[in-house]
């Protein structure tokens, strides 16, 4: 009587693993591998990188910002003062206005993690750096004593002014009892040309500091810095999450995060940002538990791509 096989000696027998190799066999020269991975390849990468490498564009600061848009960065601590500045209204972890954060549904990870980095911008932007020149201007007394309304006002209506003059130029704003802002925001503006608004913004105390917090934030509050990744491509209608300045690809992996933000309903979301991170949570666990998804881990058997890439040993079955 013949005996059956078990249902384990045949999964066995069927493992693709367990099957002898037929195909071509030819000697492997591990040393001769080594060599050319390490050397040969070395070489070539460092050859193409010094012809291909992408731009080394220099970093941008509070001092170049003044130097090259002066106008803009008056406008832009004038906001700051005034508490009309994208910073001033971010919401956590900078402040906690309300209804600015994003959020999925009844989930909002911004106001779970609280005010955890507070951001007064009239006084750690402007104030503050004011206060450690050697000669503080007058105007920050004046400043200091009036009320928050008498502040607002201010600043509304320098704003409104510099809007309204030539090119946005300080020097030609029309006639108008804005208070002790023009002083301020001048006084501010000598002081990043001087480049010492820089290392007043980013020193914390200590030695060693690398977070350039408040200089990324005063800085993206103006129209400088989002014009100058407008130029380089690297605006998020044009693909910058994966591009590098200018028209050199960069981080080519990341092209389904940044395919998110050019369709809809993500282009036109005010929650895009939380939309595309939640999208890309689901589909990295939908990969990650592929061999357990019924339906979808028989993909390979019903679109056998695999056979085509390993037809040497699959054509001999």
């Amino acid at each position: 009587m013949s005996r059956i096989p078990s249902p384990m000696s045949r999964r066995k027998g069927d493992d693709i693993a367990s099957r002898p190799w037929r195909g071509r066999v030819r000697d492997y020269d591990l040393f001769k591998e080594l060599t050319i991975g390490v050397v040969v390849v070395g070489l070539l990468v460092l050859g193409l990188s010094a012809i291909f490498s992408s731009p080394d564009d220099p970093g941008v600061t509070l001092k170049s910002w003044a130097a090259a848009a002066p106008s803009d960065f008056v406008a832009t601590a004038t906001a700051e003062l005034g508490g009309t500045s994208g910073t001033a209204g971010y919401g956590p972890p900078y402040n906690s206005t309300p209804d600015a954060s994003q959020h999925l549904g009844f989930f909002n990870p911004q106001e779970l993690s609280g005010v955890r980095l507070p951001v007064d911008t009239a006084n750690d932007f402007v104030i503050n750096p004011l206060k450690t020149l050697p000669t503080p201007p007058a105007a920050l007394a004046t400043w200091s004593a009036a009320t928050a309304d008498q502040q607002t006002k201010w600043t509304a209506d320098y704003t409104t002014a510099l809007s309204a003059a030539p090119n946005g130029d300080p020097a030609r704003v029309a006639n108008g009892n804005y208070g002790p802002v023009p002083a301020l925001t001048s006084a501010l503006l000598g002081m990043a040309n001087s480049g010492n608004l820089d290392g007043v913004l980013q020193n914390s105390g200590q030695p060693y500091n690398l977070d350039y917090t408040p200089t990324i934030l005063f800085l993206g509050d103006g129209n400088y810095f989002p014009d100058l990744a407008t130029t380089a491509h690297l605006t998020g209608d044009q693909w910058g999450v994966m591009n590098e300045t200018g028209n050199t690809p960069g981080q080519s992996w990341l092209w389904l995060f940044s395919l998110l933000y050019q369709i809809e309903p993500y282009k036109s979301s005010p929650n895009a940002d939380i939309l595309v991170v939640a999208t890309m949570l689901v589909l990295s666990l939908l990969l990650t538990l592929l061999p357990f998804i019924p339906g979808l881990r028989s993909i390979p058997r019903k679109i056998p791509v695999h056979r085509l890439i390993w037809k040497d040993y699959y054509g001999k079955r």
